[in-house]
């Protein structure tokens, strides 16, 4: 009935299926609830609104959650957790636009409660059964793709190492092919290298191989075309892996430049639909922390005020998106001193500028609260890599490999190298290379959901830590 890789070839189509039925199905329950729990015909058109209003969340918010990404061999209670969050946005979204269009009384508070319940548990069983649905499929070959590779140095290695490490690809290696006879036999990275690609070309007119990757040096262009010309009389796919394992790779992907096909190396993840739902995520959650600390900061404010003379708020220069200089904010926690141009000394332990007050704003982070009016103004982050001061930039840009890769997203007021321990003073070189091994991190996996981890992090740890002074 089925063809063996039929899922494999039909993959785009089944994540569109994926996609409508996640629009579908919580608004089936929606409509179920109603007729349970209000049951009013015709409906009310502000329920109607509703309804497209939360269609239309479910199609823009749910692919930044990751929710339609290869999963397979993933964890499956990681995936629960996705789909709760992003129908729990979504629900966030839709009441706070009632709030906004004050159609919020016109809604029964049973019916939404109970909608966002029912909604978030019928995607959740749906994204479970269509886990045991493809993991059926997949025991019985109908979702493997068969690859013989063309090359057995150390590109082929690489890309062997990458499939045996990936499995939930769909990918199956059958072996190597080389020109180098006195490799045949020998085993790499655990496939056996089978012949030459003559042989191998033979071996595909018989159909028992779906795709030949092309893992050759790009000097062996000449090569490559002859092997190419004569797979034209097969019909498997052929695809050329370029060498590319040793540059430092950020976000790479393949795009389409005036009909060119480009491969990108180093790119910001904030493009599209991701830079709308971090600048939404920012300014929300910004205006939101301001109102609720406004007393508070009131009242630091005049702390800082009594506590020495000079200005409430510390205004610095420091590197934004791209590298572009921005004043960020803080409470001033130092008296008021000046230094050499171009120098900055950063705090120590027992740092006499440091004022009492200013220790314990520092220990706690209430210094960084104005820096939330940065975000809105839309210059930093509530997420991502911490500033830090220009001087410091031009020291470690030549010393730490990658180092302006910090500056592909705007820089946060928390970050992932700080709830991984890593703030506070970086007196030694090694410090500030694990900073930025983590905030490059962060830049490589960004997602809404990472953001929404580190700032449950940052609540449940603490604002306290022992490297803060």
């Amino acid at each position: 009935m089925f063809r063996k890789g039929w899922l494999k070839q039909y993959s785009s189509a089944v994540s569109v299926v994926a996609r409508i039925m996640d629009v579908i199905l919580p608004m089936a329950a929606g409509l179920a609830v109603y007729a349970l729990y209000v049951n009013v015909w015709p409906m009310e058109h502000h329920y109607h609104v509703i309804f497209v209003r939360a269609a239309l969340l479910v199609l823009l918010l749910f692919p930044l959650f990751g929710l339609y990404r290869s999963w397979r061999g993933g964890n499956l209670l990681h995936e629960v957790w996705r789909i709760t969050l992003a129908w729990g946005a979504v629900m966030v979204a839709v009441i706070l636009l009632a709030f906004m269009t004050k159609t919020s009384a016109m809604y029964s508070r049973v019916w939404l409660g109970t909608w966002a319940l029912t909604g978030g548990s019928i995607l959740i069983l749906s994204h479970i059964f269509l886990r045991a649905g493809l993991r059926w499929f997949r025991r019985r070959g109908f979702n493997v793709r068969r690859v013989a590779v063309i090359g057995a140095g150390q590109l082929g290695h690489n890309v062997a190492q990458h499939i045996a490490e990936s499995p939930w690809t769909g990918f199956e290696l059958t072996g190597f092919y080389d020109d180098d006879a006195s490799l045949k036999g020998q085993k790499i990275a655990g496939l056996e290298v089978l012949g030459s690609p003559d042989e191998l070309i033979q071996f595909a007119k018989t159909g028992k191989v779906d795709e030949v990757w092309l893992t050759l040096p790009l000097r062996a262009e000449d090569r490559m075309k002859q092997i190419m010309a004569r797979l034209r009389n097969t019909t498997v796919n052929v695809r050329f892996v370029p060498n590319i394992f040793g540059f430092s790779l950020m976000n790479s992907s393949m795009s389409d430049v005036a009909g060119v096909p480009v491969l990108n190396l180093n790119a910001s993840p904030m493009v599209g639909a991701s830079r709308l739902a971090k600048a939404v995520e920012d300014r929300a959650l910004a205006a939101l922390i301001l109102v609720l600390t406004s007393p508070l900061q009131l009242l630091i404010a005049l702390g800082v005020k009594l506590s020495s003379p000079g200005p409430v708020l510390f205004r610095q220069r420091r590197h934004g998106w791209d590298g572009k200089p921005i004043t960020i904010y803080k409470f001033r926690t130092m008296v008021v001193h000046s230094e050499p141009a171009g120098c900055v000394t950063p705090a120590c332990r027992h740092d006499v500028r440091v004022t009492r007050f200013g220790a314990f704003l520092r220990r706690t982070s209430l210094d960084e609260l104005p820096q939330f009016i940065n975000v809105l103004q839309g210059r930093m982050s509530i997420v991502g890599p911490r500033p830090h001061a220009m001087e410091h930039n031009e020291q470690y840009r030549d010393l730490i490999d990658a180092y302006m890769q910090r500056h592909k997203v705007k820089p946060g007021i928390t970050g992932w190298a700080q709830v991984n321990g890593w703030r506070g003073e970086t007196d030694t070189l090694e410090k500030m290379q694990k900073r930025v091994e983590f905030d490059l991190h962060y830049i490589a996996h960004w997602s809404v959901w990472l953001d929404l981890k580190i700032i449950f992090l940052t609540v449940v740890k603490g604002f306290f830590h022992k490297n803060a002074y």
